[in-house]
Parts: structure tokens; C-alpha cells; sequence
């Protein structure tokens, strides 16, 4: 691809050297890194015990290379993830059209940028996808393809264009009086996963998240979004140190390495894809009530109740 096609890379920030180096380190292995611009969003510390992780951050991204060009946005004040990340994109993708969008935790195959870009290019005049992700579920999905378009946005690694995020909106009264409780139901994936507890949530102020609002988007304008069927991308923040994401077990994801992949023409809801997604949301649920059951078990019989 042509250098001046490429899109500029957004990452976000704030007080994880130890991953954050990881990021960049990944994603400085990709072929296009050096023709790519990549900016970087610092988020000021939010109290006086985040400093000096920040201020590590902030010393290390300063002498980043292996890029077309770095720009280190540093906020004054503590803007938090879901303010910094729409102000941020936002920004950027109405001056360059279209957007690479990455948080500090997140490590990258090195035909991650490949992959982005070609998509960005192929669908950007097909108006009813919306969305690139890099990563996808730790699934077997039993399609030849090597993508396939469904109707969630994961943020993990992500991309879109200017035409399509000028819809967002982040409006929870509007969201809830808007839904129909069919309507929800579609967008829990026929209630095997509770995506609707993250619009309550955000409601009720228990968090203060982005994301769902994006997909909330997407959702209301019949928009789809493209999938790896093997990820470029996997988290390795999932250990408590990131905002809104407890302690979870490593899914130990291998990285997608073709280098040629094929995308799809056929613009339609993969149902194959998403058939094999909501199996896995209800494994984990099962998985979740044996633990819970077993746990219960060990603590009755601890005290000789069972």
C-alpha cells in the first residue's frame, strides 16, 4: 500500500509503562509501521499515586521511533479513558478520514497494520460496515473465510472512518427510551451475553465508558462490522492494572500471521460466525455457575453443613 493511503495510528495512554512498551514494541515489528504517523494520548494522573507510573509513560513515549512520524498529546488535566478516547478520535479522524485506534494494552500481530489498512481500503465505500476489529473470540468458527461480518463492535484494536463515527453519540436517556425490548434483546445477542447491563451501568454511573455507545451506533444504524476469524490482536492488560477490566484468565491466543487475507463482498450478517460466538457466551456461563456451584460446595462442607 502507498504511504500517503495509510491510516494514522491512535493509541491511548496513561500509567502502564511495563504494557505499554509492549504495545509499541509489537507494533514497531509491522512492515508499515514506518510509514505510518502514530498518536500517542497521554492521560494526566487522576491522584497523586498515579504520577510517577505516568510520568514513566510519558518519559518512555517521548523517545519512541520506527514511525513516519510520532505526536505525543500529553493532557494537562485527568480527562479518564472513555473522554480522552471520543475527544481523541474524534480529532484525528476528521482531519485524516479514517482511524487506527489502539489502547496501551493490547499487543499486535505484525500483519496487524497489513490487515487494518486493506480493510479500511476495501469497504470504505460500502456504507453498511461501520466497523474493523483486529480480535476476535477465542472460538473455533467453522467458516472457510478468513473474516466475517456480524452486527457487535469489540474494541480491541479497532478502525473506522469519519463518515461513519460522525454518528456517534453518546446519549444513555436517549439509548433506553429508544430500544425496544426486542431491540435489546438482538443487541444481547438473543440474551446470551448482557451487553444492555453496560448502558444501565453507564446510567446509573457505576462506569463511565465509551465503547458501548459505539456499538449501540452501529446497532441503530443497521451497520455491521468486520472480523478476523483468527485475531491479529490479544490483551494483555487483563490482570487488574487497566480501567474497567478486572483479573481474568488469559484466553493464550495465538497471533494471526497471514499475510494475505481475503475479504468478503457478500455484505451480510455471517450466521455461521455468530451462531459459534453465542455458543461460546453461554459456555462461559455455564462455566461461571459450575465454579460458583463448586465453590458453594467447598464452603458448606468446610463447616459441615452439606
Amino acid at each position: 500500500m502507498k504511504s500517503k493511503n495509510l491510516a494514522p495510528i491512535v493509541l491511548f495512554v496513561y500509567n502502564r509503562p511495563y504494557h505499554t512498551k509492549q504495545t509499541i514494541e509489537a507494533l514497531q515489528k509491522n512492515k508499515l509501521a514506518k510509514d505510518s504517523e502514530l498518536f500517542i494520548y497521554s492521560d494526566a494522573p487522576k491522584n497523586i499515586e498515579a504520577k510517577k507510573s505516568v510520568d514513566e509513560v510519558r518519559e518512555f513515549i517521548k523517545n519512541i521511533d520506527g514511525f513516519k512520524k510520532v505526536t505525543v498529546i500529553e493532557r494537562e488535566k485527568n480527562w479518564g479513558l472513555a473522554n480522552s478516547i471520543i475527544d481523541g478520535v474524534t480529532n484525528i479522524v476528521n482531519r485524516y478520514g479514517k482511524i487506527i485506534v489502539l489502547e496501551d494494552d493490547l499487543v499486535t500481530s505484525p500483519y496487524f497494520l497489513k490487515f487494518m489498512n486493506e480493510a479500511l481500503e476495501f469497504y470504505q465505500d460500502e456504507k453498511r460496515v461501520w466497523h474493523i476489529s483486529a480480535w476476535n473470540y477465542p472460538v473455533n468458527i467453522d467458516i472457510k473465510d478468513d473474516v466475517f461480518l456480524w452486527r457487535v463492535m469489540n474494541c480491541w484494536g479497532w478502525a473506522t472512518w469519519k463518515d461513519r463515527w460522525n454518528f456517534y453519540e453518546k446519549d444513555v436517556d436517549k439509548i433506553i427510551s429508544t430500544f425496544s425490548k426486542q431491540e435489546i434483546k438482538r443487541f444481547n445477542l438473543d440474551d446470551t451475553e448482557n451487553f444492555w447491563a453496560q448502558v444501565m451501568g453507564n446510567k446509573d454511573g457505576i462506569i463511565n465508558t465509551w465503547a458501548i455507545f459505539w456499538y449501540a451506533t452501529i446497532f441503530e444504524n443497521s451497520g455491521l462490522c468486520l472480523n478476523p476469524t483468527r485475531s491479529f490482536i490479544k490483551n494483555i492488560g487483563l490482570d487488574g492494572s487497566g480501567v474497567h477490566c478486572g483479573v481474568q484468565k488469559s484466553d493464550n491466543l495465538e497471533l494471526n500471521l497471514k499475510k494475505d487475507i481475503k475479504y468478503i463482498r457478500k455484505i451480510k450478517e455471517n450466521r455461521k460466525a455468530l451462531n459459534s460466538i453465542k455458543k461460546y457466551y453461554l459456555s462461559k456461563k455455564k462455566s461461571l455457575f459450575v465454579r460458583i456451584i463448586n465453590k458453594l460446595s467447598r464452603f458448606f462442607l468446610k463447616r459441615n453443613i452439606l
